[in-house]
């Protein structure tokens, strides 16, 4: 019993520690229970509070969102109405327009219409006026063929009387008065050729005179006179045996290294150098000078010293060679051109400096090119290239014009440089108009005062032969050369030579010069016909 009594207390006592701890997790649930439905009541109130101010936005933004509405509307319904009425106005400005077009075009038609009544009535006016002139024409006419066949039959009548008064046929009156009229036609063609001339040349001299004017004023270069020796001064006399040297050894080396042949005489404390190649020249005249100041003067020496001079001087002929080139202002030539331009700082013609030539003649031609719109390049390198041929005429056969040709086709120059250098002379004719520059230029440089020299016997046989060829014509009785030559003055017999044939005259001398003279420059040929009536009262 009671092994009982505690099984049941030990029964009772784990049901009631199972009740209370199913009590426990009743009440915690319960409890928690409670709580999630207390939270949930609040989470509830909480979201219908939140709901209701939701709506009452929702409610807010509808109405202001429904005013917005209306403001836009009554804004787009202003606007509309607004545009309705701009292009109304537009519309109706435009209506007047083309209704104001239209009235004009109208008033124009309008106008126009009564321009054609107008020139209509003129018209028929004018017909009705055409038709009595051509009736009035047809009567005179008529008058006309009869009167001409009235003045036919005087005329066979007056021409048999005159041919029996004249004692000439009709054939041979013709003849002789076509004869007149040819001369006398040819007088007044003669007249009015020379008239024309004269004042073409007048035009062209005058023109001509301004661009040569021009240009020379604007090319100012100097001019030395040079000759074919060379001087050199000695620092004193005792100088010139050690330059003839033992029995002559050394001016004989110095002479076979240059090719220059040295002149030692009774001048004073000076050695001319005698050659006309003036790079030798040149050559041995600045051997000597350092030998000179060297002092050592023997045949080894010498060979050296030409040697050292000879490349020196190379390096001068082609700084000069592209001295003139740029001086000159144009580019692109062969280097073997460049060499033979600054050799021709040591060639003189007529004691003319070539270098000095060339560059002016280019200068000259490129300022008058300038000045008639022409190619100035082409004139200018033509210029500079045309006496080319005289840096090798000492070393070459032929003329400097031919050997100048055959340097520039060799080194492709243009076919027109070529053409320009050989027509510098008038050997061949100018194929463009540079060439016939560069006549011109090298006329000027040549002819210009103190340029060029000419010997007396030479100048007064060109005189002479002048005279001989102006007094070599019919009806000549006087031939002057004036103005150094530049000029021919021909009197002729004005019984044998009228004013029609003088002119004729002075271009038949002309030619003759141009083709048996050769001269700088050009010649004037001025024919004088005088005619004096002598009558003595008593």
């Amino acid at each position: 019993m009671n092994y009982g009594y505690g099984l049941l207390l030990a029964m009772d006592t784990g049901v009631w520690v199972g009740l209370i701890v199913v009590a426990l997790v009743v009440g915690a649930a319960a409890a928690v229970l409670a709580t999630w439905l207390i939270l949930k009541q609040v989470s509830k109130k909480k979201s219908e509070k939140r709901l209701d101010e939701t709506s009452k936005r929702v409610e807010e933004m509808l109405k202001s969102a429904e005013t917005e509405c209306k403001q836009l509307k009554r804004e787009a319904i202003a606007e509309s109405k607004e545009q309705d009425l701009k292009r109304r106005s537009e519309f109706e400005q435009e209506m007047k327009e083309k209704r104001a077009e239209q009235q004009r075009a109208e008033a124009r038609l309008g106008r126009q219409e009564d321009m054609l009544e107008k020139r209509e009535t003129e018209i028929s006016r004018k017909e009705q006026s055409l038709e009595a002139q051509k009736n009035n024409w047809q009567k005179k006419n008529e008058e006309a063929q009869k009167l001409q066949e009235q003045l036919s039959h005087q005329h066979e009548l007056m021409t048999a009387e005159l041919e029996k008064i004249a004692q000439l046929t009709r054939e041979e009156a013709k003849q002789q008065l076509t004869d007149e009229i040819l001369e006398e036609t040819r007088r007044e063609c003669a007249v009015q050729v020379r008239n024309l001339e004269q004042q073409a040349k007048d035009e062209a001299d005058m023109n001509a005179k301004n661009i040569i004017t021009l240009a020379i004023q604007r090319c100012a270069s100097d001019h030395a006179s040079e000759t074919t020796v060379s001087v050199v001064p000695l620092p004193n006399d005792d100088m010139k045996a050690r330059i003839i040297g033992r029995e002559g050894r050394n001016i004989r080396a110095i002479e076979n290294a240059t090719g220059i042949e040295l002149v030692i005489d009774d001048t004073p404390e000076v050695v001319i150098l005698s050659g006309f190649d003036p790079v030798r020249r040149e050559i041995a005249r600045l051997t000597l000078e350092k030998l000179i100041s060297d002092g050592r003067i023997h045949p080894a020496r010498i060979e050296e010293t030409v040697e050292k001079v000879t490349k020196e001087l190379e390096q001068q002929i082609k700084a000069a060679g592209e001295n003139a080139m740029f001086e000159v202002g144009i580019f692109g030539l062969h280097p073997e051109l460049i060499k033979l331009i600054g050799r021709l700082k040591f060639r003189t013609s007529y004691g003319q400096n070539v270098y000095r030539h060339s560059i002016e003649v280019a200068q000259l031609a490129g300022l008058m090119a300038q000045e008639l719109g022409l190619d100035v390049n082409f004139a200018k390198r033509a210029g500079l290239l045309h006496d080319i041929g005289k840096a090798v005429d000492h070393e070459q056969e032929g003329t400097h014009i031919q050997l100048g040709a055959d340097i520039a086709k060799k080194y492709k120059e243009n076919a027109m440089i070529v053409n320009a250098i050989m027509a510098h002379h008038g050997d061949v004719e100018p194929k463009t108009f540079e060439a016939v520059l560069i006549q011109a230029a090298d006329g000027i440089s040549g002819a210009r005062p103190g340029a060029r020299r000419e010997t007396g016997a030479g100048y007064v046989k060109r005189l002479e032969k002048l005279e001989e060829i102006a007094s070599g014509f019919r009806g000549v009785e006087k031939s002057y050369a004036i103005q150094a030559g530049r000029e021919v003055r021909v009197i002729v017999k004005p019984d044998q030579v009228d004013d029609a044939q003088a002119l004729f005259l002075a271009k038949d001398i002309a030619k003759k010069i141009e083709s048996e003279l050769e001269y700088p420059g050009q010649i004037k040929v001025n024919v004088i016909r005088e005619f004096r009536s002598v009558e003595y009262a008593k």
